[in-house]
């Protein structure tokens, strides 16, 4: 027997529609799943979004009110896919109005926010799942596996990048992203925050850091009409760029690892260049996410000259089965978001928390916390989980 469950997406910019695709999708990859999604509704308030993506998906209806989405009792699931400084609001609402929360990264503006959504589904006692789709790849969590079997050895030190491109062009339009109260901490909430979440998900909690930020294009034009993604705004009035595009960040693991995290959004020439290398006293792992699907691994006793072997992820890494037969036939992105949507649904249908929690989000929103902090006083902090 499979149970209906209504789900509704809040904020149809890219993610919003990344989040409906995987819902599409997720039954085929995952026939076993006790739960069928069904579209019942999309909130958008830009005029005309909503109406356009129910026509195009086939939500039940369309609104440019997301509290009529929390007062519908079709609705079980919500996606919550709009700008940062609107989730904690919406986040708390659903969860109060009985409803289960898929919400992407960062979970508001500060670590206080995302504390706020996780006491308010854990009140409520509904499942919260967080978008850090980048620990879903199997190669990732083959790397994981690899590092807690002690195959590279005792762990020493992790390299961290998220460099992209999609903020370097000085024509960008200055939409809430740039913005300190609507966007939050710029490239450490967009970027750096999967970065933290890869380093707990790989090596364990952070006890310290020391940051440092910067702003590269410090004005860019408001735009003149609604925007989607990246947009241009060429001959717009001038505005301040308020939040980092840039953060270089030192780590000192509870385990006694050091690392380095680095992440940009204005880095000319780099396109999605984000992966790790982890190294440890016998050997190292890499990844690269623009070669997804593969991880160099470097293992064995001979220290010095050791090679280094490509591993092609097959069947028996992560859920790498579920989308293709055999070891190299690549997955992508939109793929990542699929398994998001299996272990959120996997969680309401079994009552169990699958996949990256709110408690995962509340950890990482405090490494950001403490990043900000670091780099106004230029010394170490550790990390503050609010109470």
């Amino acid at each position: 027997m499979v149970d209906a469950l209504g789900v509704a997406v809040v904020g149809f910019g890219w993610m919003g529609r990344v989040h409906t695709q995987a819902y599409a999708r997720v039954r085929h990859h995952y026939p076993h799943l006790p739960l069928r999604p069904e579209l019942v509704a999309v909130a958008e308030e830009v005029p005309g979004r909503a109406e356009e993506a129910a026509e195009r998906f086939g939500f039940a209806s369309a609104t440019r009110d997301w509290r009529e989405v929390a007062a519908d009792p079709r609705v079980h699931a919500v996606s919550i896919t709009a700008p940062n400084f609107l989730h904690r609001e919406i986040a708390v609402a659903m969860a109060g109005a009985g409803k289960h929360i898929w919400i992407e990264k960062p979970v508001g503006l500060t670590a206080r926010d995302a504390r706020a959504v996780a006491d308010a589904v854990a009140g409520a006692g509904v499942q919260g799942s967080v978008g850090f789709n980048y620990r879903n790849a199997p190669a990732v969590e083959a790397a994981r596996d690899l590092i807690a079997a002690g195959e590279i050895g005792a762990v020493t030190h992790v390299r961290i990048r998220l460099f992209s491109d999609y903020a370097a062009h000085p024509e960008g339009a200055l939409t809430w992203r740039f913005e300190r109260e609507r966007g939050g901490s710029g490239v450490l909430g967009d970027l750096a925050s999967h970065g933290a979440d890869l380093a707990r998900f790989l090596l364990g909690e952070i006890a310290s850091l020391t940051a440092d930020t910067a702003v590269f294009l410090p004005e860019r034009a408001r735009p003149t009409a609604a925007t989607a993604g990246h947009s241009r705004a060429a001959g717009g009035e001038p505005g301040a760029v308020e939040n980092e595009d840039y953060v270089s960040c030192l780590l000192r693991f509870a385990s006694g690892a050091r690392g380095v995290l680095e992440a940009c959004r204005v880095s000319v020439g780099e396109q999605n260049n984000y992966g790790f290398e982890v190294h440890g006293t016998t050997g190292a792992v890499y990844w690269d996410f623009r070669r997804m699907n593969e991880l160099g691994v470097s293992r064995g006793t001979a220290y010095q000259d050791q090679p280094v072997s490509t591993v092609h992820v097959g069947p028996g890494h992560g859920e790498f089965a579920a989308f293709q037969p055999g070891a190299a036939n690549a997955m992508g992105y939109d793929d990542l978001k699929v398994v998001e949507a299996h272990r959120f649904l996997r969680s309401i249908a079994e009552g169990t928390p699958y996949g990256a929690t709110l408690t995962d989000a509340v950890h990482s929103a405090a490494v950001l916390d403490a990043m900000t902090r670091s780099a106004e006083r230029g010394a170490w902090v550790a990390p503050e989980l609010p109470g």
